[in-house]
């Protein structure tokens, strides 16, 4: 079995602080296989944000595989947004874009969706499908396959199809060929599971479709500040969302979800019925 912590979102710059350290200590407590975070580090990316993210970074358990979002690119040096969006990432987080970590029974791949062009918005692009499919094809069949972008492949009702990657159905086609297992996304800033066959119809592929919501920031949407913790025991795989809990300083378990692997792809295991009363 593998414990994959899946945190997005920090938005080092603009912190929900009393979050951070209950953060640090929630994610040890779980003994994670390997730590993710899908994005947004920073505010502003502006310098001391680096370092404070970085520090955070460096108080979490390893293996980690981090990607940018669109706030880690700098938003008003126009000049370093257009032709260095990712100096100052490279330097203080990582100089890998597309991270990747595989072991006997998990493979974690990384992909880069922010843009320089865009100021929201992301993107994927036929050259990192390729090398991405490449990548994990190479790990073959028995091994439960995760892509981490920042940008989501699906999104909440209430949202619509605002902020989902760019060329989506591009890349769920390649991933769908390379046996794609979970992706793990966050910019929305609100918790979300889905199924990839309500929005990409392909025929004998289903992956689950997981955003985190924001793990420390202020900018919480509506929901509590919370991170996801994903347990992968083939076929199944459990899906509980911890959340901030400011009266007891805590995150606390708020909703659990199981799948089980068909071969049609994954779908919900059902919640069990309450036993019938007896009169």
């Amino acid at each position: 079995m593998r414990t994959i912590v899946h945190l997005s979102d920090p938005h080092f710059g603009r912190l929900e602080n009393d979050t951070v350290q209950a953060l640090i200590s929630a994610v040890a407590a779980t003994k994670p296989s390997i730590v993710v975070v899908s994005g947004d580090l920073t505010q502003r990316a502006r310098k001391r944000e680096f370092e404070e993210a970085r520090q955070f970074l460096d108080a979490l358990p390893t293996p980690q595989i981090v990607v940018p979002g669109n706030h880690d690119v700098p938003l008003y040096n126009v000049y370093a947004r257009a032709r260095q969006p990712f100096t100052k990432y490279r330097h203080y987080i990582g100089d890998d874009l597309e991270p990747f970590y595989c072991d006997e029974e998990i493979a974690v791949l990384g992909i880069n969706t922010a843009r320089s062009f865009t100021l929201k918005n992301g993107r994927i692009n036929r050259e990192q499908v390729t090398r991405s499919c490449a990548r994990l094809q190479e790990c073959g069949v028995k091994v439960t396959k995760v892509v981490v972008t920042h940008h989501p492949f699906d999104s909440p009702q209430k949202i619509g199809a605002t902020g989902l990657v760019g060329r989506a159905r591009l890349a769920m086609a390649g991933f769908a060929r390379s046996g794609v297992d979970l992706i793990l996304s966050g910019h929305l800033h609100v918790s979300h599971m889905a199924a990839s066959e309500t929005r990409y119809k392909i025929q004998g592929h289903c992956a689950l479709l997981i955003q985190a919501g924001t793990a420390t920031s202020t900018r919480g949407r509506g929901e509590p500040n919370s991170f996801n913790i994903i347990q992968i025991d083939q076929p199944r795989i459990s899906v509980r969302c911890m959340r901030w809990n400011r009266e007891q300083g805590s995150f606390l378990a708020a909703a659990t979800s199981d799948f089980q692997q068909t071969q049609q792809g994954w779908s919900k295991v059902p919640d069990a019925k309450p036993a019938a009363r007896v009169k």
